[in-house]
């Protein structure tokens, strides 16, 4: 993109701002773990840098999950401008319900880690483990935890319009993300 993806205007305001916005009725606590915080304090959250630099994904949440106050933890990614509240709230009640440590939808594309939800006391240590085995798959770790998949027929309750999982990389993705969240958002 040659530019900051969450910085990157959607319909007029910050992708990262409808971000927060969308998973604001879904959180008590919200984080943006990014290295360089100047450019998200307009959000008024907090912000932390990699506790574990150059670690890619995993250890971002690693950072997450470190940083929590709250036992259930909600990882969204950046450049998903459909993330859904309903989605990771269902996630957590099954969480609680069905006493799980993980709860991860698979999509038609495959599982989504970047809109999942961890339990933060059994997931963080696993997530350490896996790590500090140079491990950097967010899923290698997945075997010392309880995890349970949520299927495209669970999915679809909570995302009929099918977009939670939409993610933005190239410039043509972003101007049809657009597009679409203003067909959807009009009518």
């Amino acid at each position: 993109m040659g530019q900051n993806k969450a910085l990157m205007p959607f319909l007029g305001k910050p992708l990262i701002a409808r971000i927060v916005e969308r998973l604001r009725p879904a959180a008590d606590e919200l984080w943006i773990i990014a290295n360089d915080s100047e450019p998200f304090q307009f959000l008024g959250l907090p912000v932390s840098a990699d506790l574990l630099p150059g670690m890619g994904k995993l250890g971002g949440l690693y950072t997450a999950l470190s940083v929590a106050g709250e036992p259930l933890v909600a990882l969204a990614a950046c450049d998903m401008p459909f993330v859904s509240a309903a989605l990771i709230q269902a996630a957590c009640i099954m969480m609680e319900e069905e006493d799980l440590d993980v709860v991860i939808p698979r999509s038609a594309e495959g599982l989504e880690p970047q809109h999942a939800v961890y339990r933060r006391e059994t997931c963080l240590p696993a997530v350490y483990q896996a790590l500090s085995e140079g491990k950097q798959r967010m899923i290698s770790w997945f075997d010392a935890v309880k995890v349970r998949e949520l299927s495209l027929d669970e999915i679809r309750v909570y995302d009929p319009d099918g977009t939670a999982f939409i993610n933005v990389n190239t410039p043509d993705e972003f101007r049809r993300a657009e597009e679409l969240a203003k067909t959807l958002e009009s009518g």
